[in-house]
């Protein structure tokens, strides 16, 4: 009974948070920063950066998040094992949120997670930094930096 009531209690969480997707966030397998921070500081999620170990190193990263980059390197050399290594990580029964610099290599990577039968994935818009600005500048107007949610740097 235990089971049953826990695996009807998931399945409510995770039809309350597609509904909440649905209605507050333009793509449905997307979530804004401030959202996946509530669901990650919260423990209903886990936050997977998927930037390259330069990145996290130079730019900052989230405390406690797991690391799986999409791409290596400068060059940014897809990573072949990256499905693989998100399920030995974490496994493709917890909620997931991706995180990059942006939000576009995080959507590959959710992607292709998806394809890989990852279900209850989500990426998150804006990404760590934000998108460029006319003057070739990140974090002036949106992302993870510059909604003031919790980061560290090396």
């Amino acid at each position: 009974m235990g089971a049953s009531f826990s695996h009807a209690n998931a399945a409510q969480s995770h039809d309350a948070v597609r509904a909440t997707l649905l209605a507050n966030e333009d793509v449905a397998d997307s979530v804004s920063p401030q959202y996946a921070w509530e669901l990650f500081s919260t423990g209903q999620a886990v936050l997977v950066d998927v930037r390259t170990t330069e990145e996290r190193t130079f730019v900052g990263y989230v405390p406690d998040s797991i690391h799986v980059p999409w791409a290596t390197g400068t060059s940014l050399t897809r990573n072949p094992r990256f499905v693989r290594e998100l399920e030995s990580k974490v496994g493709k029964e917890k909620k997931i949120l991706l995180l990059c610099r942006s939000g576009k290599r995080s959507a590959l990577a959710l992607d292709a997670a998806k394809k890989a039968g990852f279900t209850d994935i989500y990426n998150i818009k804006e990404g760590f930094e934000g998108e460029i600005n006319g003057d070739q500048h990140r974090g002036t107007a949106d992302g993870w930096r510059f909604h003031q949610l919790p980061w560290v740097q090396s």
